[in-house]
């Protein structure tokens, strides 16, 4: 099984890409849905976070006030930070059984679709790894028309995350992102051609595939030598 990790920042187009891998075939484990699960109401992850902000954050029906606590950990590093810690061990949690049943399901390739891809060290069970990238002008536009919120508001949230071009320097494969949603388009049929290529035997043999044959080999192995012995 090959895992697939994408990542990009906010308003670069991630979102689209991953779509794209999903209109093609590709199952994709979104870790925002995943978060979105852990935070519901009277999980372990909504506990640690009500209890760490207290019950301003709660809507009226007892769920979080997602954009309310986003306001509160942008404008805050510290909290931020806060909340990540909370929320780790659940979202990985969440993200290992996704991964997992498709594992089950003899998946070959799976997309691991992670903002925080690098920042929470995912990257190491990926390969290849993908960033959307766009420049910062066009990112700032972007998020300013989308969110329509002011340019400092938008310029606070990009800053709240990891450089673009950081993220860029650490990736296998970059998608410039820059242009229209036909150039977009044309860019992921070149990004699907690397990652359809065959596994190589490595990574076959972590494969369930290849965990299947190994067993049928094992246990042909042993009977074959039980019959032998039996000849003696």
């Amino acid at each position: 099984m090959r895992i697939v990790g994408l990542t990009g920042g906010i308003a670069t187009g991630k979102s689209t890409v991953s779509n794209l891998f999903k209109a093609n075939g590709f199952p994709v484990v979104d870790a925002d849905v995943v978060a979105r699960d852990v935070l519901k109401k009277g999980t372990g992850g909504w506990k640690k976070v009500v209890a760490a902000f207290g019950d301003d954050i709660l809507l009226e029906n007892g769920e979080v006030d997602r954009p309310k606590l986003g306001q509160i950990v942008f404008g805050d590093p510290s909290k931020r930070q806060l909340l990540n810690r909370l929320l780790a061990p659940y979202i990985s949690s969440g993200i290992f059984w996704e991964v997992l049943k498709l594992w089950l399901k003899g998946c070959r390739i799976i997309i691991l679709d992670v903002p925080l891809l690098f920042e929470a060290k995912m990257d190491r069970w990926t390969h290849p790894t993908i960033v959307v990238w766009v420049d910062p002008e066009t990112q700032l536009n972007r998020l300013m028309t989308r969110d329509r919120t002011s340019a400092q508001d938008a310029q606070n949230r990009i800053n709240a995350q990891m450089p673009l071009d950081s993220k860029r320097s650490k990736a296998d494969i970059v998608i410039d992102n820059n242009g229209s949603l036909e150039e977009l388009n044309e860019n992921f049929k070149k990004v699907l051609d690397q990652v359809t290529k065959p596994l190589t035997w490595t990574k076959f043999w972590v494969s369930r595939q290849g965990v299947i044959v190994a067993i049928i080999s094992i246990v042909s192995g042993v009977l074959g030598c039980k019959k032998l012995i039996a000849r003696l």
